[in-house]
């Protein structure tokens, strides 16, 4: 079925695949027989309870998530992480260090010098997070309770290419923007999170991947929504869960599982970043933001140097069914967030349009 649908490069939430989207239609009013929506079931059915099961055994296969690493499906999204991350985690020294390599690490810093003694053990501040710093282990305090990291900054591009050698220390990462986009190797993180409306699901649901040993170390005072524990004993099911959100996540795992799983999802993310790089990196009129090495393969960031004419770019791209390629507000120019749902041809339209803008010129 042909459906009459724009290219839609938002940085989120974003776009979904379509055969999910497809399924979730179909099932919407009659959920597998059952006579009702997921949207009006109850969280301690059966039914439901089945559906989150399906949600978290997939999430292992696709991430290969180790059996001492528990898998939360919380609500907050990834402002609440920036305060349920110090909190847990904070128990011996009272000391995080933090690298902060654009917008949203900064954010999540900051949030954290609430809580405890936290440093910046590197950032690439200076040169307005145009790349990640590259640190060693003796960049860390070795009494350091975590360390933390933004994988992948939506707002500025870029994106850590190498995982931080942090010895016994738990590294922590916010993997929102790029989760189910590369193979990661879970082992090396005590924490992992990410907000589910960039590559996994509508926004409501955030998932956390947390160690086993990680967990049950907040103050007596922690809330107890706030707690890691609280969620962890009861399998999510601590209060209601996003229902909606999880089921949709679930359905698109299932999907990915389908077509190969990350490493296949990846091998089409490459691909579709490294042909808009190559025409931004050709063209005479727009130039990339981040160094090259360090540049996102999700979030590609770009500019004409001036502001007339990245405004009249974005007018002319939604003219041709080409939407939300604007940069995020703090920094202003074009930025077009190719997530796994992207379609190819999304990119192709989009690279059409920066050429005949550039030939224009």
């Amino acid at each position: 079925m042909k459906y009459d649908r724009v290219y839609n490069f938002s940085a989120g939430p974003s776009m979904l695949p379509l055969e999910v989207l497809e399924k979730v239609q179909k099932d919407l009013l009659n959920y597998n027989g059952t006579g009702e929506s997921v949207m009006e079931m109850s969280h301690r059915s059966a039914e439901y309870q089945q559906i989150i099961d399906d949600a978290e055994a997939n999430l292992r296969k696709l991430m290969n998530i180790p059996d001492n690493y528990k898998v939360l499906f919380l609500q907050g999204g990834g402002t609440l992480q920036f305060s349920m991350v110090p909190m847990n985690l904070l128990r011996n020294s009272h000391k995080a260090d933090y690298i902060v390599s654009g917008n949203w690490s900064k954010k999540a810093y900051q949030e954290a010098c609430k809580f405890g003694d936290i440093k910046v053990a590197a950032t690439s501040e200076d040169k307005n997070y145009t790349y990640v710093p590259k640190v060693t282990k003796d960049a860390f305090r070795p009494d350091a309770d975590y360390v933390y990291i933004c994988y992948n900054e939506t707002v500025h591009g870029n994106k850590f290419t190498y995982v931080p050698d942090t010895g016994d220390i738990p590294l922590v990462a916010d993997l929102s923007s790029c989760i189910l986009s590369e193979e990661v190797d879970v082992s090396k993180f005590g924490v992992i999170w990410a907000g589910a409306q960039k590559n996994v699901a509508p926004a409501g649901v955030t998932i956390v991947i947390i160690r086993d040993d990680l967990i049950g170390f907040a103050d007596e005072k922690c809330p107890v929504y706030l707690n890691y524990k609280s969620h962890a004993d009861k399998d999510s099911m601590y209060n209601t869960p996003p229902c909606w959100s999880i089921y949709v996540a679930g359905e698109v795992f299932k999907y990915l599982l389908s077509i190969g799983g990350v490493a296949k999802m990846h091998e089409i993310d490459v691909r579709k970043a490294g042909k808009l790089y190559d025409a931004i990196d050709a063209s005479k009129t727009f130039h990339g933001t981040v160094e090259k090495e360090d540049r996102s393969i999700m979030n590609i960031c770009f500019v004409t140097g001036d502001a007339d004419k990245d405004k009249e770019f974005v007018a002319i791209c939604k003219e041709n069914k080409i939407i939300n390629v604007k940069g995020h507000r703090s920094v202003g120019g074009l930025r077009a967030s190719t997530y796994n749902a992207v379609p190819e041809e999304a990119v192709d339209a989009l690279i059409e349009q920066i050429k005949k803008y550039d030939a224009a010129q």
